[in-house]
């Protein structure tokens, strides 16, 4: 009998049995994890983006393990709270003031508290389909929802928190001139868990300053796209202007922590006695190390060569794939990206939806698995690349994609061409 509930944790975390056997990782290491009979896998999960410097990397597990070994949860202050706030801080802008938490929901859920506190409002809007955490408020409106599709003519809501468009300008002017109580606006500079959908090039400098107009906070949740594009916020390289930010994932290299950044006005709350801020393990010594070595590492990435190694990877894949088998496309960036079996990739979340094909997603998992690859299995799935990912890796990737497509052009059961839903 198990003991633990459905078997899991967390439930993205769950994949198919295989003949009756779970997959189970007995340890992972650079860009590969491996299962409990030793076989190797290349990884196209990495923690869902947390590993952005490989699994293991072997300078963050020396810091945490002197943190360890000086004492993991003292109670009292200590000096790497403040040496992993200013390797953070140096990476984001005017939003240099950080909080840290312990994951990415509990981030957001300050962000929503600072911006009610900080604006006297309730309500708090988020895109359609983007994915903010599990706490209650915000756990509305997720891709494959109902309310996501926003096709009835009411706004999506569900008790202060309340739904806008991703890529549409004009739903936002609207919810702004519907909404006098709004406090913020939370935007995912890129809808990852909505199929990874790049924002259009003038949608989130449009959007900060409609809210700033409006006296609206924005909060940018970069949880999965901090630092993964660049070295700092994704959201300043697209034109975003946030007031308040929260991070969690690459900051730690897979160790749990998160943060909440902001600007000093945004943060003023925290200082004048509007809100405090709690939490037991908040900025324990082992999370900040693992935060100041991270920083410290990714402070000499060159992103450049990173994110092009995995645009020529996507290019090729794309390639093979459709030689192959069908023609399939791509949405995202060379770090993070989602395959669509379709010609071109969507654009919007109402066109992700109709292209979504589960049936074809779980095939091309097993398919991959088959050959050494092991990936996110679930529609609107993703496939994280990491600095670990060598040209091996990559190879071995490539040449997982290009047997799956031979192997899947043979299956009767799975259509050759895009079937439009």
């Amino acid at each position: 009998m198990s003991h633990l509930v459905s078997g899991i944790s967390s439930a993205g975390r769950a994949v198919p049995d295989v003949e009756g056997r779970r997959f189970l990782v007995s340890r992972a290491e650079g860009p590969y994890v491996f299962d409990d009979r030793g076989r190797r896998y290349v990884d196209t999960a990495m923690g869902f983006g947390a590993t952005l410097l490989g699994h293991s990397h072997p300078a963050v597990v020396d810091a945490v393990s002197r943190a360890v070994a000086n004492g993991s949860m003292p109670a009292y202050a200590h000096a790497l709270e403040e040496e992993a706030a200013s390797a953070l801080a140096t990476h984001t802008g005017s939003l240099d003031q950080v909080v840290f938490l312990n994951s990415g929901s509990e981030a957001v859920h300050l962000a929503c508290r600072v911006a009610r506190a900080a604006t006297g409002r309730r309500v708090v809007a988020k895109l359609a389909a983007g994915y903010d955490g599990w706490f209650s408020d915000v756990a509305f409106g997720n891709a494959g929802s109902e309310a996501a599709g926003m096709r009835s003519n009411s706004r999506p809501r569900q008790g202060d928190t309340v739904l806008t468009r991703f890529n549409d300008i004009e739903d936002l002017r609207a919810l702004l001139a519907e909404e006098p109580n709004l406090a913020a606006i939370i935007v995912e500079p890129m809808m990852a868990n909505a199929g990874c959908l790049p924002p259009d090039p003038d949608y989130l400098a449009n959007l900060s300053r409609l809210a700033r107009e409006a006296g609206v906070m924005v909060i940018a949740d970069e949880v999965l796209m901090g630092f993964r594009v660049r070295q700092g916020l994704s959201g300043h390289g697209f034109g975003l202007d946030p007031d308040l930010a929260t991070l969690g994932k690459a900051i730690g290299n897979g160790f749990a922590v998160a943060a909440l950044v902001g600007t000093r006005e945004a943060t003023a709350v925290f200082r004048d006695g509007r809100l405090r801020q709690a939490g037991t393990y908040n900025g324990n010594p082992v999370a900040c190390a693992a935060v100041a070595a991270t920083m410290g590492i990714l402070s000499t990435l060159d992103y450049g060569a990173f994110l092009s190694k995995g645009d020529d990877l996507r290019t090729e894949i794309e390639k093979d794939v459709a030689r192959l088998w069908r023609p399939v496309s791509t949405s995202g960036y060379g770090s993070v990206f989602t395959p669509w079996f379709t010609p071109t990739p969507p654009h919007t979340y109402v066109q992700a939806s109709a292209s979504v094909d589960p049936e074809l997603t779980l095939a091309l998992h097993l398919a991959l698995r088959r050959h050494g690859v092991i990936s996110m299995p679930a529609a609107f799935g993703r496939h994280y690349l990491s600095a670990a990912h060598d040209r091996e890796a990559l190879d071995l990737l490539r040449d997982a994609f290009r047997h799956a497509a031979r192997e899947l052009s043979n299956r009767h059961d799975i259509g050759p061409v895009y079937r439009s839903k």
